[in-house]
């Protein structure tokens, strides 16, 4: 593989409660500090009682005192505690409310995302798959639904999980302070390839993220070189266009994901591969070898016909 095939280097990806890069999930943050902290203080309390009563000095206990003071009343004062600064705190976080906020839908399927954009020149939303763009400083509601079974979506570094239930549409506000990747990931048992259902989201700048936008209303326009126009005339060849769109070749809404910028993503297969020619290729000749279950077939195709799809899909930007 030449130096000019291999992809881009990786941005540092976060994907941690502990380490949050929102408001909300801040606060969530902090609960599980203090979580963490009770826990472990609560630990050290039992350890320290445990070592006292294996003591060889004879101490008298009454059963009954132990019972009031540890069983009843130290729980009851703490539990209490934590409802009353867990509600307070939990107040705090954002509404999830679709007004003042950018908004976003995103569609959850057996096993990627669908990602829709409304249009800001008007028309056709903007449809993506597998990442969430986003611009930074501003809440992003997202309006989530599913398209077959439960699915749930968590970014656990910008905040709380929601469930996506076919049918019916729920709402999760996110909102990142910095630019950077956060990974995501679905956190509700959906089939065989669950665990291989990631997203990504990518929080921008604010006119970086209208720049972004601007961009992918466009269709994608490759090179003018013969090996990209024959991987263009093998897309409609092979069928590809049966599942998938990539406007300015195949308009119409398919049930696959949208391809039109397929080369600027970080991943394909829902956060399974690196995008880059080399990958392309291998998930299009057989993508059960990499994501088993998945509903797309095995391609049919001489070697050079592959590459050259390979190689158009790659400069889809």
């Amino acid at each position: 593989m030449s130096a000019a095939s291999l992809p881009p280097v990786l941005p540092p990806v976060l994907q941690s409660v502990l380490h949050p890069a929102g408001p909300d999930a801040a606060i969530i943050s902090q609960f599980a500090w203090v979580l963490f902290g009770g826990g472990a203080l609560v630990f050290a309390l039992v350890i320290v009682l445990t070592a006292l009563g294996l003591g060889r000095r004879a101490r008298t206990v009454r059963p009954m005192a132990w019972i009031a003071g540890a069983g009843v009343a130290f729980p009851v004062a703490v539990l209490t505690v934590l409802l009353a600064w867990s509600t307070w705190r939990s107040g705090q976080m954002a509404a999830q409310t679709s007004q003042h906020a950018t908004r976003i839908a995103v569609s959850a399927n057996m096993w990627w995302w669908e990602v829709r954009y409304p249009n800001p020149a008007g028309g056709p939303d903007i449809v993506s798959a597998n990442e969430i763009h986003m611009p930074t400083g501003s809440p992003v509601y997202l309006g989530l639904t599913a398209s077959d079974v439960i699915h749930s979506l968590w970014v656990p570094a910008l905040g709380g999980k929601m469930d996506m239930v076919p049918g019916r549409v729920t709402g999760l506000t996110l909102q990142a302070d910095k630019p950077g990747v956060y990974r995501g990931q679905c956190a509700e048992y959906c089939g065989e390839q669950h665990a291989r259902m990631a997203l990504h989201v990518i929080a921008h700048a604010p006119a970086d993220y209208a720049a972004w936008l601007a961009r992918q209303a466009r269709p994608a326009k490759p090179a003018n070189d013969a090996i990209l126009a024959r991987g263009r005339q093998a897309f409609v060849d092979q069928r590809c266009v049966v599942c998938h769109t990539i406007r300015g070749v195949s308009d119409v809404t398919r049930l696959g994901p949208d391809l039109t910028h397929v080369g600027a993503r970080l991943h394909i297969g829902a956060g399974t591969l690196r995008t880059h020619r080399g990958t392309l290729a291998g998930w299009i000749a057989d993508p059960h070898s990499i994501k088993p279950g998945v509903r797309m077939p095995p391609a049919s195709m001489d070697g050079d016909t592959l590459n050259a799809l390979a190689a158009y899909l790659e400069q889809l930007k």
